[in-house]
């Protein structure tokens, strides 16, 4: 079949290039950009885990994260250059390595992991709104949110479940369907916001304990006693298991970076994302740390909280407090719910479907899908082992990522020839088989390969939180050497 005839349809409004006088990202936007991506209920959870789970010190953790946001940093600026550069998105700059029909369907594997989390994330936001709705409108004691009280139930959840759920779905889509300049405006505030709301956490807790909690804090956090204890090994450790959880943003950071003025601020936001993490990872870990010295002197059972918020203000007994934290909740797990799965997923489905979708109807889309993803997610996926299936298809992204950026640096040498990546035809040089670039697809298959190893071998375990960069780093050998055969 000639590639006349299969219909290749590329030009959408939506994924063309950003015309420079759009590009109005500045450094202060990217920092703001990262804030959202670290200020998830997940990275709460994370970073508990890793103090109190592997019984870790202190500065461990934060020295591992500074190390994981220098990773972060240097992939993100190798990845979001060129889309910097010639303003396409993720799925459009995918064209360049794999061929059209490439692009549709390997991004596909992004697509289907954003889509998965947009519903699991929708549904544990309107978990806040629901715990919101029964405080304010019911003057229920932050002691019995969990009590179900209303008693109609539908697929294990009560009238105030579902009344939050589409709430939320409703909320999302209004907010994330009003172009790029509401939602860069959202993402700037909730960053600013989600910081002052954990600050806010922290007084009120050092408040209810009379200061108590801020001396023992004080001491546990002086310098001398933290470098005595870190090992090298552990920073490593953490670093990678940070890296792993924001990997998934570094292949679509052209999403994003296409709209950033120039170089120079690209440069100096990625860098701020080290400010971010360290100062997200410094006030979790001062909250954490703080709650256990509360609970501990005072005699309260800690077997199953600290490594999520709605636990610990849930044994602390301030309605105030759990007022608070649940807002600030809900703007974290929104905005971050809009930079790493609604956007990145938006995109892909207009890239599949140029001729067709807007982007109304492929936000439309995400939230009919994620309606189902969501309300099945308590009863049925989250019981059979959904997310160790989805972190195999992450494995791909590593191998993914490698074959697009050593394709523009090493084997195109930066030129790309902007007609040929929105017009099809015999002659297009995106065109390569049909549509598929053959040595692309062998490269990412071999480069998923190792990184399946690190998850499925028990062998390798201790290598599997950096499954995605061994992915990057063997399909890039493998394509650069199919790729620059004569």
């Amino acid at each position: 079949m000639s590639p006349n005839k299969q219909n290749i349809h590329l030009t959408n409004w939506e994924i063309v290039s950003v015309n420079p006088t759009n590009k109005n990202w500045n450094w202060k936007d990217l920092f703001c950009f990262w804030s959202v991506g670290t200020q998830s209920i997940i990275s709460f959870a994370l970073l508990g885990s890793l103090y109190l789970l592997y019984n870790l010190n202190f500065y461990e953790v934060l020295l591992g994260s500074i190390l994981a946001s220098i990773l972060v940093c240097f992939f993100s600026n190798l990845g979001g250059t060129p889309s910097l550069r010639h303003g396409i998105p993720f799925p459009v700059f995918l064209r360049i390595s794999t061929g059209y029909l490439g692009a549709k369907y390997i991004s596909l594997l992004r697509g289907f992991v954003g889509l998965f989390f947009f519903g699991v994330q929708t549904f544990f936001i309107s978990k806040s709104i629901g715990y919101l709705i029964r405080i304010t409108l019911f003057n229920i004691d932050s002691n019995f949110l969990d009590n179900e009280i209303f008693l109609i139930y539908f697929m294990s959840m009560n009238s105030i479940d579902w009344l939050s759920f589409i709430l939320t779905l409703i909320m999302q889509f209004i907010i994330f369907s009003n172009g790029q300049k509401v939602i860069k405006n959202f993402i700037n505030f909730s960053a600013m916001f989600v910081y002052f709301g954990l600050f806010l956490f922290f007084l009120i807790l050092i408040s209810d304990s009379e200061l108590y909690v801020l001396d023992t804090l004080t001491d546990k956090l002086n310098i001398s006693y933290g470098f005595n204890q870190f090992k090298l090994v552990n920073m490593i450790g953490i670093a990678g298991t940070l890296f792993a959880y924001y990997s998934i943003l570094i292949l679509n950071f052209g999403d994003y970076s296409r709209y950033v003025k120039n170089t120079k601020e690209l440069n100096k936001g990625n860098l701020s994302l080290a400010f971010s993490l360290i100062l997200f990872s410094f006030l979790v870990l001062s909250i954490i740390v703080g709650s256990d010295i509360y609970f501990r002197s005072n005699n309260i059972s800690i077997s199953s909280i600290l490594t999520n918020p709605t636990d610990i203000i849930g044994k602390l007994d301030n309605t105030i407090l759990t007022v608070v934290v649940l807002i600030f909740i809900l703007f974290a797990s929104t905005s971050t719910n809009l930079i790493a799965n609604y956007i990145p997923t938006q995109n892909i489905i207009i890239n599949l479907l140029p001729k067709t979708m807007t982007l109304k109807k492929s936000g439309l889309t995400i939230l009919v899908i994620s309606f189902f993803i969501g309300i099945l997610w308590t009863p049925l996926l989250s019981q059979n082992g959904s997310l160790s299936i989805l972190d195999t298809i992450a494995s791909f992204f590593g191998p993914i990522f490698g074959i697009m950026v050593t394709d523009y640096y090493f084997i195109k040498k930066k030129i790309l020839i902007n007609k040929d990546i929105f017009f099809a035809n015999e002659k297009s040089v995106y065109m390569y088989s049909k549509g598929w670039h053959l040595k692309a697809l062998y490269s990412i298959l071999i480069g998923t390969i190792f990184a399946f190893a690190t998850i499925w071998n028990p062998n390798f375990y201790i290598f599997q939180s950096f499954s995605w960069i061994i992915g990057f780093v063997v399909s890039s050998v493998i394509y650069y050497l199919l790729a620059s055969e004569k």
